[in-house]
């Protein structure tokens, strides 16, 4: 593994107006047309139909009295707990959030270009279970948040760290945060997620951004990207907005995710949620920028629909994919980066069922180009919990897909004229020059899927996919070596830690940091 460089503090050029696009990490550039559902005229009646919502229906906000004043100050209609907003007002708001930004990252070749037609694959979000071949299901630990770190940070197909890679259940819920903010900052030097459990989480994660990179250098580009849950039918809460105010303060990225079974928390009609989620992303964006013009903001709907016969969430239906391509197109509609899909899966373990749900969610959503694709690899039991085999077979379709997005090449040396020269009518290519110039990389490899014979696959033990992944992410984690930090940075970190443990397991109110 090559030597890592370290963040530095205050190194970044001040920005007047859009923020740069950095150098780094090598994403996946789409190279083709994107898969599009709706004409012009029909993006424009989703886009009348989502301002019809907020101006007539409107946003109901829970127990929060900052929010309502600063929308009223800015031109919303206030009557309750019910905000109205006129498309004018939302749309002037809109158009402050960037086309494209860069996440930093601690490693300068690991900065995260966000937006375009850039593609980012992040890992599994949220869990609270993990399951491997050896032990099966069970609550995960922090041993287990940091096996799953290490394992993104050694794999370069998956460009993000995450978030919530899964939940250390054996550490306090109000002070796990920090253990995982830890994990990320030290164990990895990709970029990473922030907290949104409560708002001093998310000053936590910002204070510890801070260290690493430096207050004024975190709010020319962000170096937390935070997923801030809508949650629908149009409706936000106190807590997801006080988070998102602490992250608009800081000019910190965030996904605004409208969270939305099709069926249940919106109509069964696509147009309908499709329309919805526009208006509610749209919603909670124009609030950031209401905050503080400029902040990163991706829109981001979850949309599985629901299983009328069970009422569970249903993934790789047609329904939703169609709703993923139609998002996508209103993202693009308004310059926006957007977010959506994943290596989604109901099945338990990586078996049949977790391969066919898989692709069917996964190759729909990077053909629509989604910017940044949670939930990429590592996905069971519809995001109970984080499968470690999972992680590794999602991880080589991700490599086919990196290969896929390239597109085809029409280069003169793609058009191998010596090769057929060499070669003449009726004979094969294989040992022409053009080939030995290009057998290693013409083709994807893959590195746990098997293409030997019979023979050779009964002798070495007849093993299945999963107990070859077994064994991957077992020697990964073997091999893992951790990137350096400047050990004044890690001092600092720590004795920020150490305080903050203190103070949220005294009861004691959260004080300011000096560096």
């Amino acid at each position: 593994m090559s030597p890592q460089r370290t963040g530095r503090r205050g190194s970044r050029r001040h920005q007047d107006q859009e923020p740069a696009v950095l150098e780094g990490v090598e994403t996946l550039t789409y190279n083709l047309a994107p898969t599009e559902v709706l004409t012009e005229e029909d993006i424009q009646t989703i886009h009348n139909a989502s301002m019809r919502l907020l101006s007539e229906t409107g946003m109901l906000l829970i127990d929060h009295a900052p929010a309502l004043e600063n929308l009223k100050a800015n031109g919303a209609k206030v009557d309750g707990e019910i905000v109205k907003i006129d498309e004018d007002t939302l749309m002037n708001f809109v158009n402050l959030a960037p086309k494209t930004f860069t996440q930093l990252a601690r490693d300068d070749r690991s900065n995260v270009p966000v937006g375009g037609n850039r593609i980012i694959f992040a890992p599994v979000y949220g869990p609270a279970f993990v399951h491997d071949f050896d032990r099966g299901r069970r609550p995960s630990t922090l041993e287990d948040f940091h096996n799953f770190a290490k394992l993104v940070y050694m794999t370069p197909e998956l460009h993000h760290a995450g978030g919530v890679l899964v939940e250390p259940n054996d550490v306090g819920v109000d002070e796990r945060h920090l253990d995982m903010l830890m994990a990320h900052m030290t164990l990895s030097n990709k970029a990473f997620m922030g907290n949104v459990i409560h708002p001093d989480n998310a000053r936590d994660t910002v204070t510890m951004s801070e260290i690493i990179f430096g207050k004024e250098a975190i709010r020319e580009n962000p170096a937390s990207l935070s997923i801030v849950s809508i949650s629908s039918p149009m409706r936000m809460d106190e807590r997801m907005l006080s988070v998102l105010e602490v992250y608009a303060e800081a000019k910190q990225a965030m996904i605004l995710a409208p969270f939305i079974i099709v069926g249940a928390m919106s109509p069964t009609t696509l147009a309908a949620a499709i329309a919805q989620q526009n208006a509610e992303s749209l919603f909670a964006i124009a609030y950031a920028q209401m905050l503080n013009p400029g902040t990163p903001c991706i829109q981001g709907p979850f949309l599985p629909n629901v299983d009328m016969k069970t009422g569970a969430p249903g993934f790789g239906s047609p329904e939703s994919n169609l709703a993923l391509y139609g998002s996508a197109q209103m993202a693009r509609h308004y310059g926006l980066p957007f977010r959506s899909g994943g290596n989604y899966t109901a099945s338990r373990i990586p078996d049949a069922q977790a391969g066919y749900e898989s692709a069917s969610t996964i190759w729909p959503t990077v053909q629509g180009c989604t910017n940044f694709i949670l939930h990429a690899a590592g996905w069971l039991e519809g995001g109970l919990t984080s499968g470690y085999e999972k992680l590794i077979l999602d991880i080589e379709t991700l490599g086919a897909l990196t290969r896929f997005t390239n597109g085809v090449s029409m280069t003169e040396e793609d058009f191998a004229w010596d090769a057929y020269e060499e070669a003449g009518p009726g004979n094969h290519f294989l040992g022409t020059a053009h080939t030995m110039r290009h057998y290693r990389d013409a083709f994807f490899q893959p590195r746990v899927f098997d293409t030997d014979s019979y023979e050779k696959w009964k002798d070495e033990g007849s093993l299945t996919a999963g107990q070859r992944a077994n064994t991957v992410w077992k020697q990964m984690l073997k091999d893992y070596e951790k990137p350096s930090m400047e050990d004044s940075m890690l001092e600092e970190l720590n004795a920020f830690v150490e305080q903050r443990r203190a103070e949220i397991q005294n009861g004691s109110p959260r004080s300011d940091w000096k560096s």
